[in-house]
């Protein structure tokens, strides 16, 4: 052999594995039956995918256990045919249930990632477990990653069947269900594979290690043998629903609340890519309820929105700033100090104008009730391409006061615009963001603007992010959610706006043992960094923690912990207990551990304990996490938080529990029943929220939803009601 032409060979081969896929996809005028068995002859004549490609623990060579996939058309179906190929048939099928992110790719899988306008921003996700469980989710882009919204909801159909060391799945995805433009030809594609039996992800097209294999940078081609089928005129899907249930408040000792409801959401393809959804008196009382979690900080924690209606394409509202800055949080419409208000109905158009151009445009009415105003939300949002990834992106806030009560304090609007220009290079290693938004309120108010910039860098090895930021003190944002922007001045029983600079600084080195004998895929460093100023440059508060992670290739995980936090209050401020801490200077270290077990065994679980001082105090932490798991129609976790705070005797020591229960029952793929039992000593409540559902057909659903409350000193019952509700997909 000449040994010269082996780096050639191995160039060659790299190019080879390294190039953008292409599949190509042509009309069919046979029926398909959605079965699982790709028995028909259509199957035999299309074009086959490539052999799929190691994306984790390593991205070189091709995958063991390979993947087949075959692609047709017709002028409703995209129809999809996968092979997967398997050493054994002793899958790993952590659920039955759909839409679970984590059991989804902890379960062996076999996934469809669509990019319609193949700009690489947003797109869509179609998956399906070894046990025919599916999950559908909304792709998009923040920083150099890409992230599934699972929470979106739509219809289409998928089978499964098993053979000897194989099995199928069919797909049917409506295209209605998609938003694309009929004159692009060429669409963004891959599939992603979980071989969880031996732990690893493969992927059609090449995607880097360091990126997961969602990500839309690295899709290769579909080729389209013409344009793709336009919206047909007409093409309305309606959602109606019944609903109807009693509640009794115990604490008031009042008589039973009947209720009864209508409602209906509706979808209007105003073009191939452009979508309007109605909602008129809708219902989101079958929503999953909150993990609740111990609040040891001042402001306020974020929980993710839910709720259907404010899903589709809400990265066009939701991308904006940072989690804790955010000037658009839809949870804030229908929710006022935790309680819901009536929404009388909603409209959002919302998807793409040109092939490089996306737009937004919601508004919805809520009702006037005893305490609160009816109010307008009205919100729109651009986002104009620019080059092959960045984006430069514009967003309108206004919530209207339409109602007045003789008491109310709120004003009358509150308006919020940003302006953001989000860089992306092609390879994903580098991006980078820059914007200012700006408030609008009555009266003249300075100091009313919001400046951000990040920049980041993410390869094989390292991952790091350096962000700075500055909030002013009235950057009101009604329907956002800037957690630190109000402080509880506890001595004059006041909240006070207090305008902030934020830098932080995240560096993570991974080392990737190339040894084949190694027990690790990955470990090594993490600092994380984040500091809060005062306007006026002095110390607000900090926080600098100093990580070690192991990843083991046996799925257990080991990460220990140094933090060092810092706190100048400027109030006196409730933390612990019914007494304030005294305003001034705090500086406090703790240690800790947290481990994780495999979780692809019946027994799985993590322990996790962190102990240190805590303002003028001693604090000792421990989380304990335990799930039993009956392959694949069972699911039991204990969840278990304690925090044993001990203060000098002017203040409140406390110990706080916080203890949950969920089970999780999937009679089948499309009969599910999960009740949640939460008992958290903070809240001095233990809630009970018991919901069935079975999914009678694609998008139609019959629920039946329980829930209690409960006093945990006599377990008095505070209030209990339940729920019936029927919605069908016309």
């Amino acid at each position: 052999m000449n040994f010269k032409l082996v780096p050639i060979v191995l160039l060659l081969l790299s190019l080879h594995l390294n190039a953008q896929r292409q599949l190509n996809l042509k009309r069919i005028d046979s029926k398909i039956t959605i079965d699982g068995i790709l028995d028909e002859a259509v199957w035999l004549r299309s074009e086959k995918t490539a052999p799929f490609l190691n994306q984790w623990p390593k991205d070189t060579g091709e995958a063991d256990s390979q993947t087949e996939v075959r692609m047709a058309y017709d002028d409703v179906f995209l129809y999809v045919a996968i092979t997967c190929h398997e050493k054994n048939n002793q899958h790993v099928i952590r659920t039955l249930k759909r839409d679970q992110d984590d059991e989804h790719f902890g379960s062996d899988g076999i996934a469809l990632v669509l990019d319609p306008f193949n700009q690489k921003t947003n797109g869509f996700f179609f998956g399906v477990n070894a046990g025919g469980a599916q999950f559908e989710g909304l792709i998009s882009v923040e920083g150099n990653e890409s992230y599934i919204n699972e929470n979106w909801d739509n219809k289409w159909f998928s089978e499964i069947s098993l053979g000897d060391n194989v099995w199928y799945v069919e797909m049917a995805i409506p295209f209605r269900t998609l938003r694309y433009d009929s004159s692009i030809a060429v669409w963004g594609l891959n599939f992603v594979r979980n071989d969880m039996k031996n732990n690893y992800f493969s992927s059609w097209n090449r995607v880097p290690l360091n990126l997961n294999t969602i990500n839309l940078g690295y899709t290769g081609e579909l080729l389209w043998d013409s344009n793709p089928p336009k919206a047909k005129k007409g093409n309305i899907n309606l959602l109606p629903y019944l609903a109807g249930g009693v509640s009794k408040d115990h604490e008031l000792q009042s008589a039973e609340d009947y209720s009864f409801d209508v409602g209906l959401d509706a979808k209007l393809a105003v073009s191939s890519s452009l979508n309007l959804d109605l909602t008129l008196n809708p219902d989101f009382s079958t929503v999953d309820v909150d993990q609740q979690i111990t609040n040891l900080t001042r402001f306020a924690l974020f929980f993710p929105e839910r709720r259907g209606f404010f899903l589709e394409n809400s990265d066009l509202f939701t991308s904006f700033g940072k989690e804790d800055i955010n000037p658009f949080f839809s949870r804030r419409i229908g929710l006022a100090n935790g309680q819901p208000i009536p929404i009388q109905y909603g409209a959002r158009i919302s998807g793409n104008l040109s092939n490089k151009l996306r737009v937004g445009v919601m508004d919805v009415q809520t009702a006037k009730t005893d305490n609160v105003n009816a109010q307008n939300y009205f919100v729109s949002s651009l986002s104009q391409r620019f080059g092959k990834r960045s984006t430069m992106d514009a967003l309108f806030v206004n919530r209207q006061r339409t109602t007045q009560t003789s008491d109310s304090t709120q004003a009358a609007y509150n308006r919020v615009m940003a302006l953001e220009y989000n860089f992306l290079d092609v390879t994903g290693k580098w991006s980078a963001n820059l914007g200012m938004h700006k408030s609008i309120n009555p009266g003249e108010l300075d100091e009313e603007s919001y400046y951000t910039a990040t920049v980041r860098f993410n390869n094989k090895n390292i991952l790091t992010r350096l962000s700075g930021d500055r909030v002013g003190e009235n950057y009101i944002t009604d329907v956002g959610f800037v957690p630190r922007l109000d402080n509880f001045d506890a001595e004059n029983e006041v909240f006070v706006k207090l305008g902030y600079y934020q830098l932080s600084h995240l560096f993570v080195y991974n080392f990737l043992p190339d040894n084949e004998t190694s027990k690790y895929n990955l470990h090594g460093p993490r600092v994380s960094t984040r500091v809060f100023l005062n306007m006026d440059g002095s110390l607000n508060s900090s926080f600098a923690g100093l990580f070690y992670f192991f990843d083991f290739k046996n799925q257990n995980a080991l990460e220990l912990s140094y933090v060092n936090e810092k706190n100048d209050l400027p109030f006196d401020s409730f933390i612990v207990g019914s007494v304030p801490f005294p305003k001034g200077y705090y500086s406090y270290d703790r240690v800790g551990f947290w481990y994780r077990l495999d979780p692809r065994k019946r027994f799985s679980g993590s322990l996790g304990a962190e102990y240190g001082s805590f303002y003028s105090g001693n604090r000792l932490y421990i989380e304990a996490e335990t799930n039993i798991r009956f392959q694949p129609w069972g699911n039991f976790m204990l969840r278990y938080n304690f925090n044993d705070v001990q203060l000098p005797s002017n203040l409140d020591s406390d110990q706080l529990h916080l203890f949950g229960l969920t089970s999780e029952i999937s009679f089948s793929n499309t009969m599910f029943w999960t009740t949640f039992l939460q008992y958290n000593t903070q809240q001095d409540n233990i809630n009970i929220n018991s919901r069935f559902q079975w999914r009678f057909l694609p998008m139609s659903d019959f629920f039946v939803v329980y829930t209690e409350n409960y006093f945990p000193e006599n377990l008095a019952i505070k209030n209990r009601g339940i729920l019936v509700k029927l919605t069908y997909w016309l």
